[in-house]
């Protein structure tokens, strides 16, 4: 299954196979730091705002989507939000992967990961920071990258299909 996380209000790209969208809509709210994925209610956020199975979606993909609009390099702040809150993917056990601690993986699957990042001008310096964050991502994820595209507008995206 194909997770795909976007803030376009209105996502309209065509999915090949089964997927599930996270998209901009509702009142998320930030992660609190208070661990109770991990402790309370294993896998999944105790904040109840519609996105609090991100986590349990996550475990269930094999592919994560990211189409965002670029900032400074990085996703947009509503992307980061989901990303953030989905850090019950992960368990509170740490583990040695390429030399760095990172958390255990709670479930066996294993996300490929994608970005596609619009906006007017986006430099090199701002394309290299995305990919570079792309990969920390991934290696967080115990995950692999499979690509990072850019575009000068959302409507560039409307040939896409993911």
């Amino acid at each position: 299954m194909k997770l795909i996380i976007t803030d376009m209000e209105n996502f309209n790209i065509p999915v090949e196979g089964e997927y599930e969208v996270i998209k901009l809509g509702g009142d998320i709210r930030h992660c609190i730091g208070c661990f109770g994925c991990w402790t309370k209610t294993p896998g999944k956020c105790i904040i109840h705002d519609g996105y609090e199975g991100t986590g349990v979606l996550m475990g269930k993909c094999t592919e994560m989507i990211m189409i965002s609009r670029c900032y400074y390099g990085s996703v947009s702040p509503f992307v980061k939000m989901v990303q953030d809150r989905a850090i019950s993917y992960t368990q509170a056990d740490f583990v040695i992967r390429k030399g760095e601690m990172h958390h255990k993986r709670r479930y066996k699957n294993v996300i490929t990961l994608s970005a596609h990042l619009y906006g007017e001008n986006i430099t090199d310096t701002e394309k290299e920071t995305a990919r570079e964050l792309l990969q920390a991502n991934a290696d967080n994820y115990d995950g692999l990258v499979k690509a990072v595209h850019f575009y000068q507008s959302v409507e560039e995206l409307e040939g896409v299909i993911l």
